[in-house]
């Protein structure tokens, strides 16, 4: 065989691979639950950092195939339960549960820090803490981990880099605190990493793999002690 039909064969086979990934996710959201039968089940769970950036299924390629990695995060949405977006209010949010994970990964909080919502310390634990509850109530009882989200570089109003650092990274440690869950700290990882970063608030590419080795490297370490 010439090299430029093994050029096209590697294509080929590239190609396949990436709609054979794509055809198991769709049938994946619609239900099919011998797809993931067996697997250790992962829900990512967040806003557009989790939905608009390769993370999950970064991570997805680290965990290898003992795992499925199911991505549902919608973007614009938050903690709080008192703004435009609450996370709690949308389909990702039941087709989570319905996914009956046994990892949880939970990352909002960014759009939190819109100076329009600012929701107090009080108000926000209280929502994040009915957010993790819901998870806990679930059959597979799934281990869950509350992620300290990248940070802010931008200097625009809406997310406040500030109001982000100073009150709301505090305040969903306060919440790990209370429901006595393990913290995975993407924030401090990223924090010398603007350079990783489209807009000063969404990951690019390489600040997508960085999340996903932290949130990899928490997950193994905790399963194995």
């Amino acid at each position: 065989m010439n090299k430029k039909k093994l050029i096209l064969l590697a294509v080929g086979l590239a190609i396949l691979i990436v709609l054979s990934g794509v055809a198991s996710l769709f049938v994946l959201n619609f239900g099919n639950k011998d797809l993931y039968a067996g697997k250790i089940r992962v829900a990512c769970i967040g806003d557009s950092i989790t939905n608009g950036t390769y993370y999950p299924d970064d991570l997805w390629m680290l965990l290898g195939t003992n795992y499925t990695v199911g991505n549902f995060g919608v973007g614009g949405t938050t903690a709080s339960l008192d703004s435009e977006s609450p996370y709690m209010n949308t389909s990702a949010f039941q087709d989570a549960k319905e996914f009956q994970p046994n990892i949880v990964i939970i990352m909002l909080g960014t759009n939190d820090a819109n100076r329009r919502i600012r929701p107090n310390n009080a108000s926000f634990v209280a929502d994040y803490d009915h957010l993790v509850g819901e998870f806990q109530a679930l059959p597979s009882k799934p281990s869950i981990y509350l992620v300290k989200p990248p940070p802010v570089f931008c200097n625009g109003t809406t997310p406040s880099a500030e109001y982000f650092r100073d009150t709301v990274i505090p305040t969903i440690e306060q919440a790990a605190n209370q429901t006595n869950l393990p913290i995975i700290d993407v924030y401090s990882a990223l924090a010398n990493s603007s350079s990783y970063f489209r807009d000063g608030v969404h990951p690019n590419e390489e600040g997508a793999v960085l999340i996903a080795n932290v949130i990899y490297e928490a997950i193994t370490s905790q399963n194995k002690t």
